[in-house]
């Protein structure tokens, strides 16, 4: 991946609100990352939940990277299209405090953001 992308990920985590960071980054993996379809999926109950997420799903050229904060897997970041792991595992590290918002779903579906 190019510096843009990381840089353009790396702006997403100046925002006030956790959610409203996550649907940035995400966003960003597609617009600048290269990604054709990119989301979070949180761990609620032990099982994985979709949070944010954009693009077009292309499930076929899937990257499912745990998020770990503290040593526990609270997300998991999956992007389709985007072939370069270690720039993935790099986002995954830098949205891994944001990732605990998914804790306070209850539930609660999150909006795609396209």
């Amino acid at each position: 991946m190019s510096a843009a992308a990381l840089a353009a990920v790396e702006r997403a985590l100046g925002g006030d609100e956790p959610d409203d960071v996550l649907r940035d980054a995400i966003a960003a993996l597609v617009e600048h990352g290269g990604c054709a379809w990119a989301g979070i999926l949180f761990v609620e109950d032990g099982t994985l939940v979709l949070g944010p997420s954009a693009g077009e799903p292309q499930p076929e050229s899937r990257s499912q990277l745990p998020v770990v904060f503290q040593r526990d897997r609270v997300a998991e970041l999956v992007a389709d299209g985007c072939g370069d792991g270690d720039f993935l595992e790099r986002v995954a590290a830098l949205l891994a405090p944001y990732c605990l918002v998914g804790w306070d779903t209850g539930g609660v579906p999150w909006e795609s953001v396209s």
